[in-house]
C-alpha cells in the first residue's frame, strides 16, 4: 500500500492514501490505527496526535463479497416509522465519503477522543485535493 506522507509548516503532518481499489475494512484499520498515532514515536493514548490522514478516491472503494446490496446504513429519527435504511450502492450514489467514514468511526477507540481524532481524517470523492 502506498502512502504518500507531507510535512507543512503548521508541524502538522499530512498522510496522504489513496483508496482506489481499496478494500474497506483494510482501508478503515489503516486510517484508524494512523489516527490513534500508533507507529508514531511518543505516542501517548491520552493525547490527540497531530496527523491529519487525507483520503481520496473514495468513490472507487472495494467491497467483498455481496456487501454492495446486502450491507445496510441505518438511522432512526426516534418518532414511529422513523427509521432510514440504504445499502452500500445507494450511499456511493449520495455520498461515498459517509461509508469510509463509518467504517473508520466504528474502528476508533469508545472514548472522549473518538470526536476528535474524526476531525483529523478529511476525505475527498475525486483524486484533487488542496494537501
Amino acid at each position: 500500500m502506498k502512502i504518500e506522507e507531507k510535512i507543512s509548516s503548521k508541524s502538522s503532518k499530512y498522510i496522504i492514501i489513496d483508496a482506489q481499489d481499496k478494500i474497506l475494512g483494510r482501508l478503515a484499520t489503516q486510517v484508524a490505527s494512523l489516527l490513534m498515532g500508533k507507529g508514531v514515536v511518543g505516542n501517548r493514548n491520552n493525547k490527540l496526535m497531530d496527523i491529519k490522514v487525507v483520503v481520496m478516491n473514495t468513490d472507487k472503494v472495494a467491497l467483498t463479497g455481496n456487501k454492495e446490496i446486502t450491507k445496510v446504513y441505518r438511522h432512526y429519527s426516534g418518532y414511529p416509522s422513523g427509521i432510514k435504511s440504504r445499502n452500500v450502492a445507494e450511499q456511493r450514489k449520495r455520498d461515498s465519503r459517509v461509508i469510509i467514514e463509518q467504517a473508520v468511526f466504528g474502528m476508533l477507540p469508545k472514548n472522549k477522543l473518538r470526536a476528535r481524532m474524526m476531525t483529523n481524517l478529511v476525505l475527498f470523492k475525486g483524486s484533487e485535493h488542496p494537501y
